[in-house]
């Protein structure tokens, strides 16, 4: 019987594989840290409810900028799509979506924005533990993915830093360690 993972391009299995090493490595991470510190007493504030409904915002922001990123995927549109499927071809005409994807193209940096803003937001009114490694961990992706994605949109930045910035940027793993982080820590607390 043939390994599944053989049977994919190799920029998807690199993806599948970089997925289930970072779930099993913070799975390991989430239960040493269960066993070492003790429960996070729970503080209902006024600011600490406000930061959970902005906490939600914020993840519905990163499931639209994310969504984005599966549809050119599944159409074969755009770097990543041609880097993880390079053979891949849309079962359906993706021109048929051009005025979706050119919409979302235009509108990504305004919601990674306010992505970046509500999840910083988020984080300063509930305040989460931080010897939590999670929690640190998910501040700097999302931080660095703001940071490069203004140096990529910001008309000053010079040609060498938005090079940088896009290949930076630009990448699936952050998004998978941002997602998988954030819900394992979000278990923790809860």
């Amino acid at each position: 019987m043939d390994n599944p993972l053989q049977l994919m391009p190799k920029g998807l299995r690199k993806v599948v594989v970089f997925t289930l090493a970072t779930t099993v490595l913070s799975l390991g991470y989430y239960l040493y840290a269960r066993s070492v510190y003790p429960p996070t007493p729970e503080h209902e504030t006024f600011l600490s409810e406000i930061g959970e409904g902005i906490g939600e915002i914020g993840l519905w922001l990163l499931l639209f900028i994310y969504a984005r990123t599966l549809i050119k995927l599944v159409l074969g549109k755009g770097a990543l799509s041609k880097r993880i499927l390079p053979d891949f071809e849309a079962p359906i005409d993706a021109d048929l979506f051009k005025n979706l994807i050119r919409w979302l193209d235009r509108t990504h940096v305004y919601f990674g924005i306010a992505a970046v803003a509500m999840i910083v937001l988020h984080i300063a009114l509930m305040g989460l533990p931080m010897h939590i490694l999670f929690f640190p961990a998910v501040l700097i992706l999302v931080i660095w993915q703001g940071l490069f994605g203004l140096f990529m949109s910001w008309k000053y930045s010079p040609k060498e830093l938005r090079k940088f910035s896009y290949l930076v940027h630009a990448q699936l793993f952050t998004g998978i360690m941002i997602g998988i982080f954030s819900y394992l820590g979000h278990l923790f607390i809860d």
